[in-house]
């Protein structure tokens, strides 16, 4: 049996670049899941790299089709923006090893979906200072800035990663993303045991 890893964390703790990183290392055999979106491509993005960038309708289609594994809606300051795992054949447990990045929501519906004992958690955590510069150091790197959307997204994540909702999801190994070679080197040897 395969296993689908699912990197999760607050905005800002560094999950795109552990997850880059890990899928650099060839003896991991990690196989990259593109989720897809409602939300508009930024400027640094590639479709197809990032996201599948698709419409609000491209999402209904998706959904009536019964081909929605999860789905979270987050209410911007431009409008609903959806983010959603399609069953698309990227996620194959029986032939391959996936990593994807999710919330918490995601976790727990991709674990309901594909079995408890497929389904392995992997959480970042950055304190919140650190993680707030960070998030502020890369907004301010892009030709328009959406600092609301910065603080909304900083402020939502408080709630949604809350302890309380961590230990409910049954999520007790934490990886601290202050050392990042640290960090990956622990998540590396998390994923190395279930070889």
């Amino acid at each position: 049996m395969h296993h689908v890893f699912c990197l999760m964390g607050k905005s800002a703790s560094g999950k795109d670049s552990i997850y880059q990183e890990l899928l650099r290392h060839e003896d991991l055999r990690l196989h990259k899941v593109v989720p897809y979106t409602t939300r508009p491509i930024k400027e640094h993005e590639q479709e197809g790299r990032e996201y599948h960038f698709t419409t609000l309708e491209e999402f209904e289609r998706f959904r009536n089709e019964g081909r929605i594994i999860e789905y979270r809606m987050y209410e911007s300051f431009y409008g609903p923006w959806y983010y959603y795992t399609c069953d698309d054949g990227q996620i194959d447990p029986a032939s391959r090893d996936v990593l994807l990045i999710g919330t918490l929501e995601s976790y727990k519906a991709l674990r309901a979906f594909y079995g408890e004992e497929c389904v392995v958690p992997l959480y970042v955590n950055v304190e919140d200072g650190l993680r707030l510069e960070r998030a502020l150091k890369r907004e301010r790197e892009v030709e328009r800035p959406r600092y609301a959307e910065m603080c909304r997204r900083f402020l939502a994540d408080m709630e949604d990663f809350s302890e309380e909702k961590l230990a409910e999801a049954g999520i007790t190994e934490i990886f601290d993303n202050t050392d990042f070679d640290r960090c990956v080197d622990k998540i590396r040897a998390r994923i190395l045991s279930f070889a």
